[in-house]
């Protein structure tokens, strides 16, 4: 399904019509029951009141307005399980252009939805908010590149939920345009990261690395400017979007790379026992000897195993430093909800992020 950009704007219909001598100004507001994508407001005279002015709403795409009664309840997981396997009605939001790694992974999250892409990882947690998607498809952490230190801040600063996890392999491919042999190529652009997955095997191929914003986008630049003597670090996908002839295939240094991704939605599923969970937070501790240690033990004494422990410094609030967790239990089993109630005890801080199903599917 064709790809379509985020408008961040969908204003309702205005008409200010010019009130006679002797009334006060008027504003007349009609919103639009319909949905709307590139939303313009256009300012004219009108001709036959001089003193009037009509601004209308111009239309050419699609923008998600939805009345507040026919707001969606809570996901159960239930319900989520059957999202993921007819996703043709949902439109998920991922971060760069068509081709990344990240689009391949909403559509491994959401099969047959309408992929956006997003310029910036904000951009799609703006755009879940908004209601412009209704899902968001994020990298979080890599196997060999570690946390993504700025979706952990967004996921604090913005109020969505994590509905589930999907982990997906990355392959990264040399790829030019036709007729452009590797002997010919003298550099190759790519995201710093993929640079950095690929580094022994570039360095061996002599090529200068330059960085791009993303994998995709340099399969694009390299394709759109007909570059003769530079490459791109890209998926197999991109290559064949952009009509690029892959020289290479698998030229990351290490075969294990793997980018586990968040989904994100407005509102929480309600977690199970029917199937492995994991439950995601976020906590602050004040400082003092053994602090961590007893914030840890809650989860210990209670045979609950931690998946991650990641340690953020946060400079806005009155606290140093955010303790994110996810450990290998449903918010809806006991356990798990006696160990957030101590460590509720002693936490500055606490909140729960999302419990979802854990991802068991094949990469």
């Amino acid at each position: 399904m064709a790809a379509s950009r985020i408008v961040a704007h969908p204003p309702p219909y205005l008409h200010r019509q010019s009130p006679p001598s002797d009334a006060a100004p008027s504003l007349n507001l009609t919103l639009l029951p319909k949905r709307y994508r590139n939303l313009g407001i256009c300012a004219s005279l009108r001709g036959d009141k001089p003193h009037s002015v009509e601004l209308r709403a111009t239309t050419s795409d699609v923008v998600v307005s939805r009345d507040l009664l026919s707001l969606p309840r809570p996901l159960s997981s239930t319900q989520l399980s059957a999202s993921v396997s007819d996703g043709s009605c949902l439109r998920v939001a991922y971060q760069g252009v068509h081709g990344a790694y990240s689009e391949s992974a909403a559509q491994k999250a959401y099969p047959n939805c309408e992929a956006v892409p997003c310029e910036q990882f904000e951009t799609a947690f703006d755009a879940v908010e908004r209601w412009l998607v209704d899902r968001a498809v994020l990298p979080i952490e890599n196997s060999l590149g570690g946390s993504i230190h700025r979706n952990y801040d967004l996921l604090l600063r913005h109020s969505l939920h994590i509905v589930g996890e999907v982990n997906f392999a990355v392959c990264h491919c040399l790829m030019a345009n036709h007729g452009v042999k590797r002997e010919d190529l003298k550099r190759v652009l790519s995201h710093p990261q993929a640079l950095a997955q690929c580094e022994n095997t570039l360095t061996k191929f002599g090529l200068v690395r330059e960085a791009v914003d993303d994998t995709a986008g340099a399969a694009k630049h390299v394709a759109y400017h007909k570059l003769q003597d530079a490459g791109a670090v890209a998926s197999s996908a991109a290559a064949k979007i952009y009509g690029l002839n892959i020289l290479d295939q698998d030229i990351q240094d290490d075969s294990d790379n793997v980018t586990r991704f968040l989904m994100l939605a407005r509102e929480p599923i309600i977690p199970g026992t029917d199937r492995r969970f994991k439950t995601s937070i976020v906590f602050s501790l004040e400082e003092g000897p053994g602090i961590l240690f007893k914030a840890l033990a809650v989860f210990a004494l209670r045979q609950i195993n931690l998946t991650k422990v990641c340690c953020l410094s946060w400079h806005h609030l009155y606290f140093d430093y955010l303790f994110y967790v996810d450990f290998e239990t449903s918010m809806a089993d006991q356990s798990a909800q006696n160990a957030l109630r101590h460590l509720k005890e002693f936490a500055t801080f606490l909140r729960v992020l999302g419990s979802y199903p854990v991802d068991t599917s094949s990469m």
